[in-house]
């Protein structure tokens, strides 16, 4: 087991894109991440590549929507490690509806809260015994802006034009359970925050982004790496807090 000094970070969906950034960037600072992946082969060469740069990594077959796999990563995270100091909830899908509210179907939505709200509880709850051993628990979850719902009302702003339902409400969902699990783990000084990468270049949006991964990272490794005077409950972007 590694020295308590460790810190054992756990990353969804970490075998390309963002993940997988995040991933290299918490490595770099000294982790030792689990790159989750739905596809095992996937996950071992996307370790593969951190390992051949001299990070420590490890590849975690781990499909959010799937339960029997999420308590096998759970397992495994406490059989080789006994504890998990950090959680980045990334994965995430935009599923495949792109049309008005008006149109959409219960289970169009449902595809893609499957992913990105029911497979967050669902991972955090399997490895939050474990995140409460860490001396300084981190819970990261990857929102948007595009879920604010403060921005979306606004009609100067500039997703005034952009209305998703299946995916924007999904993030609005997201950080409601943000809120909801920082104000249960407050005093347990577990720390549980959202990031928003901005517009970044990812499969998700077929690389329109105008951000880079790189840069995209930058707020989820620092809301993972926050010290003991850190925020809870929030939801930030690396220029600060943003309005939920």
């Amino acid at each position: 087991m590694p020295a308590a000094k460790t810190t054992i970070a756990l990353i969804t969906g970490a075998n390309k894109g963002l993940g997988f950034e995040i991933a290299r960037q918490l490595g770099q600072a000294g982790a030792v991440v689990l790159l989750g992946a739905r596809d095992q082969g996937r996950g071992e060469r996307a370790a593969d590549a951190l390992r051949e740069s001299g990070l420590p990594a490890e590849a975690l077959r781990i499909d959010v929507t799937d339960g029997v796999s999420i308590a096998a990563a759970a397992r495994r995270i406490e059989e080789r490690y006994g504890r998990l100091d950090v959680l980045v909830n990334n994965a995430g899908i935009t599923g495949g509806f792109q049309g008005p509210p008006s149109e959409v179907t219960p289970d169009q939505l449902r595809e893609v809260y499957d992913t990105n709200v029911l497979g967050v509880v669902a991972v955090t709850n399997a490895v939050l015994p474990l995140l409460r051993r860490s001396a300084a628990g981190r819970i990261v979850n990857m929102s948007s802006d595009v879920g604010s719902l403060t921005l979306n009302a606004d009609p100067e702003s500039v997703f005034r034009n952009y209305n998703l339902i299946t995916y924007q409400s999904s993030k609005t969902a997201l950080n409601a359970v943000t809120v909801a699990y920082a104000k249960e783990l407050r005093a347990s000084g577990i720390k549980v925050n959202a990031a928003n990468p901005g517009f970044t270049a990812t499969d998700i949006n077929n690389h329109h982004g105008h951000r880079t991964v790189e840069q995209g990272a930058v707020i989820a490794v620092r809301l993972a790496t926050l010290g003991p005077d850190g925020p809870t409950g929030t939801s930030q972007d690396e220029n600060g807090t943003i309005p939920w």
